[in-house]
């Protein structure tokens, strides 16, 4: 009988380690997969599913967050990564000096 071979499949969580455990429960109730946890990596092996529908999950992921305008998904060879923009940085205040009050006299 011949077996079929399980593909290992791996997401690099990039900067966005503090959603580990968000996206490894989305993956495994999508997938119906066991994702293991590696560090700042995730893995899951499976048969049937490959990279690029792992991507499509894992930027639908994003976009359901709200994080896509900080995070893009990319496919580098079997391993999907989740990359900040380089633009999206914290904003911080602005430190301006306050208006001072208006000075003029009303003349009523």
């Amino acid at each position: 009988m011949f077996f079929g071979r399980k593909k290992r499949l791996e997401v690099d969580l990039g900067e966005l380690a503090d959603e580990r455990e968000s996206l490894s429960g989305f993956l495994r109730s999508n997938l119906k997969l066991d994702v293991t946890s590696r560090g700042n990596r995730l893995s899951i092996e499976s048969e049937e599913w490959s990279s690029q529908e792992l991507k499509r999950l894992v930027n639908k992921f994003v976009y359901h967050r709200n994080l896509n305008t900080k995070y893009w998904v990319a496919l580098e060879g079997d391993v999907v990564k989740i990359k900040k923009f380089e633009g999206a940085k914290k904003h911080e205040k602005s430190k301006k000096e306050p208006t001072p009050p208006s000075t003029i006299k009303h003349g009523w």
